[in-house]
C-alpha cells in the first residue's frame, strides 16, 4: 500500500491519483492514518476487496475488531493480515493491564 500525507498530497495529487490506479493510498495526516484513497474501477467487486484490508486494518488500529476478526473481515489469512498491518506500522501485540506483571514473570523465569 502506498503512504502519503496531506502536505505531499496538496503538491501533487496526480502522483495519489497514479498510486491509486494499481493499490489503495493511505493518506497520513501527521503520523496517524487519515484516510485511503481508491480508484474506483469499473467492476465494484474488486474495490471492495481492494477496500475490506484496509478497513479492517482502520478497524483493528481503533481496537473495535480482535485481530481474528479483523484478519476475517479483510478477507485474507490471518498472516496475510498481520504482514498487512505491519507495513502500515500498526503494532499486532499491544499493552494492556497486565503487561507489567508477564514481563515480571517472564524475566522471573527466564533467570531460573
Amino acid at each position: 500500500m502506498y503512504a502519503t500525507n496531506v502536505r505531499e498530497l496538496k503538491k501533487n495529487p496526480s502522483a495519489a491519483l497514479r498510486h491509486a490506479r494499481t493499490e489503495p493510498v493511505l493518506i497520513l495526516k501527521g503520523n496517524e492514518p487519515d484516510a485511503v484513497l481508491l480508484h474506483l474501477e469499473s467492476n465494484i467487486g474488486n474495490t471492495v476487496q481492494t477496500l475490506r484490508p484496509a478497513l479492517a486494518a482502520v478497524l483493528y488500529r481503533d481496537k473495535a475488531l480482535s485481530l481474528g476478526a479483523a484478519a476475517k473481515m479483510s478477507g485474507l489469512a490471518l498472516v496475510e493480515f498481520i504482514e498487512h498491518l505491519a507495513s502500515l506500522d500498526i503494532e499486532i501485540v499491544r499493552a494492556d493491564e497486565t503487561f507489567d506483571q508477564e514481563v515480571k514473570d517472564v524475566s522471573a523465569w527466564l533467570k531460573s
